[in-house]
């Protein structure tokens, strides 16, 4: 779960979610998504940007009001 007070949604806090995200998906899912790119020629950050923002829709948000 991650914790978030609810009044602190700034810009700051987004990006910091959206690396921890991308550090996860690159743990998870770095070397097939690599493998991928070395097939076919995709651009890496960019399916690790979408796998990113995929992956926030599957943590726990907890909303400390």
């Amino acid at each position: 779960m991650i914790y978030i007070k609810f009044q602190d949604l700034s810009e700051e806090k987004q990006e910091e979610l959206f690396q921890v995200s991308r550090e996860h998906v690159i743990h998870l899912f770095g070397e097939s998504i690599q493998k991928y790119v070395d097939e076919t020629g995709a651009d890496f950050d960019k399916l690790i940007d979408e796998e990113m923002i995929k992956n926030l829709y599957t943590y726990n948000f907890v909303f400390n009001i």
